[in-house]
């Protein structure tokens, strides 16, 4: 349970400390230093270091709460802020992919060809949803820590 609890916690914060990070320092620092070309290469650049750390996250986030759901006795045997944290945490995912996919995907190739923009408009539908996302995940955190007090 030890190894369990362990990588579940890291991959939480490396996940959401990432999104906290991006969101209340590095954006308002790029937002106001660099004009649009720049900036937008810049969050392509991140994205692409930062979010192979989110899919390798997310399947330890998976892995490791399945792995603990299922030593302490399944489903039927947790409480419900479990069931609630692995809602968030799918709905997490799914926000997460759609970015990776869709938006993210259109701003490298907005970068490639230097329509910029294209590239703005699909770093502000990331910036949104990196946002939402970011308040899943801090409500999620909430869960963890006092959901079993409620």
């Amino acid at each position: 349970m030890i190894i369990a609890i362990t990588l579940h916690i890291l991959a939480a914060v490396i996940w959401v400390g990432g999104m906290f990070f991006a969101y209340t320092a590095l954006r308002p620092v790029a937002t106001t230093q660099f004009e649009p070309p720049v900036r937008l290469t810049l969050w392509s650049a991140v994205f692409k270091r930062f979010f192979p750390w989110v899919i390798v996250s997310i399947i330890v986030l998976l892995g490791s709460g399945f792995w603990m759901i299922y030593l302490l006795g399944g489903m039927a045997a947790i409480g419900m802020h479990v069931h609630i944290m692995l809602l968030i945490g799918i709905v997490m995912t799914l926000i997460f992919f759609h970015v990776y996919f869709g938006p993210f995907k259109k701003l490298n190739n907005s970068v490639i060809i230097e329509d910029w923009p294209t590239g703005g408009a699909a770093l502000n539908q990331i910036r949104k949803l990196i946002l939402l996302n970011l308040a899943l995940g801090l409500l999620v955190i909430i869960i963890a820590s006092a959901g079993r007090y409620l």
